[in-house]
């Protein structure tokens, strides 16, 4: 089963994943990380691992396990 993973203590609220997110299936968590930034949580119902998320990430905060979409399999495999 596809799955979008967040590595939320990678993430410094830059917001480029909810802003690219066309299924509104992003958003800041209310808690803060030790770095004092709000993480980003995914709402699994409206996500559709689509993979721009991974791709317009920074700072490397998704992971794609099971990925279907062959641009962000191919996304997630150029840059490990």
């Amino acid at each position: 089963m596809d799955r979008i993973t967040v590595t939320q203590s990678r993430c410094k609220q830059c917001g480029l994943c909810v802003a690219n997110c066309k299924q509104e299936a992003l958003s800041f968590s209310a808690a803060f990380t030790e770095a004092g930034y709000r993480p980003v949580q995914v709402d699994d119902a409206k996500c559709i691992k689509c993979g721009i998320c991974y791709i317009v990430c920074p700072d490397r905060v998704f992971r794609i396990d099971g990925a279907v979409d062959k641009k962000a399999a191919g996304a997630q495999a150029a840059s490990a």
